[in-house]
């Protein structure tokens, strides 16, 4: 450990020897038993009843058939909230519980694991999360060990609206079993509507882990090996905030083909609280205007009442907040092909045309396909066959050391004409039609992969096409307000410099200033060549290279189908060229500053 404390570090308020003694303490501890020290820590100083722990308490050694290892992987928070709750009720049930994130895993002790409980989310065209792509490497290369016994069980977390459902889980299910590994009980495919399959899943796992697990004594005596909030906050993804609507103003031109949104909300009451780099997850509600087309097209009455999962609304309320128009998933496409009796729609279900399928979730809404493929549906039948409805996270495009309590947003308000029909995005058209009158329903999601680094005096180089450049107008609000010494350099790419540069005055001014030392623009419309952004880093690979071998951190923000694969190929390239690594070796040093948290992206 080293001596020299990082800047952002406080002096540590101990004499000499007491600090050799907590430098030997920490030395070589993983995140889990970290969090759970700073959590004991915490309640000796706030609680006088909790009993120091004595070396008579500490057992020599945790046998790990005795443990059960919960890992996750998660990239919009998703997979980490259902393995806390996993890991929440083992503990409450007696059971001696690791949680860990998946990039915090130490594989090399795979081989000892006995029981272990994954959860795991599939990004995009079947990515692992970024925090998983070590784990999911290690398991799939040379170095997996035999696993004959260990004892598991995997739950996948997905959107059925992507063609790659759930690729992940059953991949690692699939290669755990290879290595011989005992599956407690059936793999887990879990749709935006989690709680259907996570619940009996999670109560398999609990039931399981009672049935063979040895439980230490009453649930009292159970301390959490994990960090655990003081206090819970009054508003979540269940109980979302109503937020006021503080402006709602387009900063794209109007000759623009894209109608960007900054939107402020007012989290002021809320108990809200959020980092640059966390994000703002949306409730949104599907416009009148479709349910009233979807509603005429099925010939259905809107206030004809629905019960379902213990509730009961009118057809029409179902359809406006509580259901998912805009995404066709592939459970309601196959029953719908069922009842339309259609061979052509039957076989784009098939694996051999999946090409065809890709293209029909890509260009079809549910009233599209309900237009093409006409067929009867019952209102208790619809409202049991579509999937919920869904928030929408959006980046957060500020810092409350700037702007206090509000949140603000940098949204693509989606739109746009196929099969003779005006369509739109759910989010982004309810977010866009926003006035004063209208509260939104919002919660955080926290990323904590995207934060600023520690250390002020980091340089950053952040990479944001489009509305991915929201979190660096965050970044930027934050390092301005604490002083940072670091340098910053952005990469940012659009359309059109004229109609389409987001936060221009903002960027150039503080390029005028001196706190933006580097801004690389790619316009990718306004000459014969398509220019992007990896174009820019290509261009400027030798001094990319420099910055990033001085240590700066490397932030990517956007699509994740196409420009974040683009960009990270792109990074692997300069590096190789101007690093003197081969490829190989270039994509090892990228995966290694990924692993460090100096190579961070929220994507989507």
């Amino acid at each position: 450990m080293s001596a020299q404390l990082s800047p952002s570090i406080p002096p540590i308020p101990l004499p000499e020897a007491k600090g050799a003694l907590l430098a030997q303490l920490v030395d070589g501890l993983d995140s889990a038993a970290l969090w759970w020290l700073s959590g004991y820590s915490a309640a000796l100083a706030t609680n006088p009843a909790v009993r120091p722990i004595t070396a008579a308490a500490l057992p020599r050694e945790v046998a790990a058939g005795a443990r059960i290892s919960v890992v996750y992987g998660s990239q919009t928070g998703n997979a980490k909230r259902v393995a806390e709750r996993l890991a929440r009720e083992l503990e409450t049930s007696g059971q001696l519980v690791r949680l860990v994130r998946a990039d915090a895993y130490p594989t090399r002790e795979l081989k000892d694991e006995r029981w272990l409980y994954l959860v795991v989310s599939t990004q995009g065209d079947g990515d692992p999360p970024d925090d998983a792509r070590g784990f999911v490497e290690f398991l799939a290369g040379k170095r997996a060990p035999p696993l004959k016994d260990l004892r598991y069980a995997v739950l996948g977390l997905g959107d059925s609206s992507y063609p790659q459902f759930n690729a992940i889980g059953r991949r690692l299910d699939e290669r755990l079993a290879e290595l011989g590994a005992q599956r407690l009980f059936d793999r887990g495919e879990a749709d935006l509507d989690i709680e259907t399959i996570a619940d009996p899943w999670l109560t398999a796992a609990l039931q399981r882990a009672r049935e063979a697990q040895p439980v230490r004594g009453p649930a009292a005596a159970v301390i959490p090996l994990r960090h655990v909030a003081a206090v819970a906050p009054a508003h979540d993804r269940d109980q979302p905030f109503a937020a006021e609507v503080l402006a709602n103003q387009r900063i794209t031109a109007r000759d623009s083909s894209k109608d960007v949104r900054h939107i402020e909300l007012s989290l002021d009451a809320s108990g809200l609280h959020y980092e640059p780099g966390d994000a703002i997850g949306v409730w949104p509600r599907n416009a009148p205007a479709l349910v009233t087309s979807l509603l005429d097209t099925l010939g259905l009455d809107g206030d004809a009442p629905v019960a379902h999962s213990g509730k009961s609304r009118a057809l029409r309320d179902w359809l406006t907040g509580h259901r998912e128009l805009t995404r066709l998933a592939r459970p309601f496409v196959a029953a719908h092909a069922q009842r339309a009796e259609d061979s052509t729609l039957a076989a784009l279900l098939t694996s051999e045309r999946s090409e065809d399928y890709t293209r029909l979730l890509g260009s079809h809404q549910l009233i599209d396909l309900l237009r093409v493929w006409p067929a009867q549906w019952s209102p208790d039948e619809l409202v049991a066959t579509l999937r919920p409805l869904a928030p929408r996270l959006y980046s957060i495009a500020s810092s409350r050391k700037l702007v206090g309590d509000e949140a603000h947003l940098t949204v693509d308000a989606v739109t746009w004409e196929a099969f003779g029909h005006a369509h739109s995005g759910a989010a982004s058209g309810f977010l866009a039609a926003a006035g004063d009158d209208v509260r939104v329903p919002v919660y955080i999601e926290e990323n904590t992969r995207f934060r600023l680094p520690a250390d002020p005096g980091r340089d950053l180089i952040m990479i944001g096409p489009g509305t991915g450049i929201a979190p660096f107008r965050a970044f930027m609000q934050e390092r301005t307000a604490i002083g940072a010494s670091g340098r910053h350099w952005l990469l940012f790419g659009n359309r059109h410099f004229s109609s389409d540069f987001l936060y221009q005055i903002e960027w150039q001014e503080a390029l005028r200033e001196g706190r933006l030392q580097r801004l690389d623009l790619a316009f990718s419309r306004d000459q014969t060549e398509r220019i992007h952004v990896t174009h820019r880093l290509r261009e400027h690979g030798r001094e990319l290279v420099d910055w990033i071998e001085n240590g700066a951190h490397v932030y990517v923000c956007g699509d994740a189908n196409q420009m974040a694969r683009d960009v990270h190929d792109a990074l692997i390239d300069v590096i190789a060229e101007h690093g003197g690594r081969d490829r190989g070796q270039a994509a090892e040093y990228l995966d290694t500053l990924l692993r460090d948290g100096r190579y961070s992206r929220d994507v989507y």
